[in-house]
C-alpha cells in the first residue's frame, strides 16, 4: 500500500513542522522531510531528516533569513511514529546553516529587548556615570569580513546626542557558543566612551549568541562563520535530543 508509506512520513513531516512552527513568532516557509522506508520506519529507522526554513523569528525578534538543518540515520520510537509524532530513542548530530541578513540584524538592535537592555546600563562617560538612549542602530555588513555599527546615542542626564562609529571583525569563540568582536577600528568620529563601546560590542555579542538559535531539544554549536556583504552566515554542528513535534 504506497499511498499509506507514504501517508506515514507525511503525517511525521507535518506533525514536526507545526511543533517547530509552535517555537517561533513568525514563520514564512517551514519544510521538514523525513526520508526512510516503511520498513525500517517500524524499526525505528530514519535515514535521514531535512529541516528548510525561511523567515523564521525567533525570541528577541531576532530573525533568520534561512535555516538549514540535515540529520542523517536518526533512531526514533515506532510506536511514537504510528501516531505521527518522531521521538528520537538517542541523539543524533545535524549539520546547520543558518543565513542573517543585514536587515534581520538591525531589527534586532533596535528591538525594544535590546534596546531595554542597552537602558538598563550606567555606563562611563567623560568620568561620569551615564544611562544611555540609543535613538537608533546601524549595523551594516560592507565586507572586508568586517561589521559596520554605528549609532545615536542619548546621554539621558545631560541630555547630550553622541554618534558611535565603530567597524570590527567578528570571531567565534572556542566553545562555539558566542560571537565576539574584535580588531576595533574608529571611523571619523573619535571615541567618547570606552564604556559606550562596549555595550555595543557587548550587544552585538548578545544578539549574535548562538543560544538564541536554540529550539527546544537542540543546541547549535558554530563551527564556522562567513562574513559577506550584507549578510552573515553561521555554519554549525546542532546536537539535537528531540525535534518538536506536535
Amino acid at each position: 500500500m504506497p499511498e499509506n508509506q507514504g501517508l506515514g512520513q507525511q503525517a511525521l513531516n507535518k506533525a514536526a513542522e507545526i511543533g517547530l512552527s509552535s517555537q517561533l513568532d513568525e514563520v514564512e516557509n517551514l519544510d521538514v522531510e523525513v526520508k526512510t522506508d516503511p520498513l525500517k520506519l517500524v524499526q525505528g529507522q530514519v535515514d535521514a531528516v531535512t529541516i528548510e526554513g525561511e523567515g523564521l523569528v525567533m525570541q528577541k525578534d531576532l530573525r533568520m533569513e534561512a535555516l538549514e538543518m540535515q540529520m542523517g540515520s536518526v533512531a526514533i520510537n515506532p510506536l511514537s511514529a504510528a501516531f505521527g509524532k518522531i521521538e528520537l530513542t538517542k541523539p543524533t548530530q545535524a549539520s546547520t546553516r543558518v543565513v542573517l541578513t543585514e536587515q534581520d540584524i538591525n531589527r534586532a538592535f533596535n528591538s525594544e529587548y535590546v534596546r531595554s537592555q542597552l537602558q538598563t546600563q550606567k555606563i562611563h562617560v567623560n568620568g561620569q556615570l551615564m544611562t544611555i538612549i540609543p535613538k537608533q542602530v546601524d549595523f551594516r555588513l560592507p565586507g572586508n569580513s568586517k561589521v559596520a555599527i554605528s549609532s545615536s546615542i542619548l546621554l539621558r542626564e545631560t541630555n547630550e546626542t553622541h554618534q558611535v562609529a565603530f567597524s570590527a571583525v567578528p570571531k567565534v569563540s572556542g566553545t562555539g557558543q558566542t560571537v565576539s568582536l574584535e580588531n576595533v577600528e574608529y571611523g571619523d568620529t573619535k571615541e567618547i566612551s570606552p564604556d559606550l563601546t562596549k555595550a555595543l560590542i557587548d550587544a552585538t555579542s548578545e544578539i549574535l549568541n548562538l543560544s538564541n538559535f536554540d529550539l527546544e531539544g537542540m543546541t547549535l554549536r558554530v563551527k564556522q562563520l562567513e562574513v559577506e556583504t550584507g549578510k552573515l552566515i553561521l555554519q554549525a554542528e546542532a546536537y539535537v535530543e528531540q525535534i518538536p513535534s506536535a
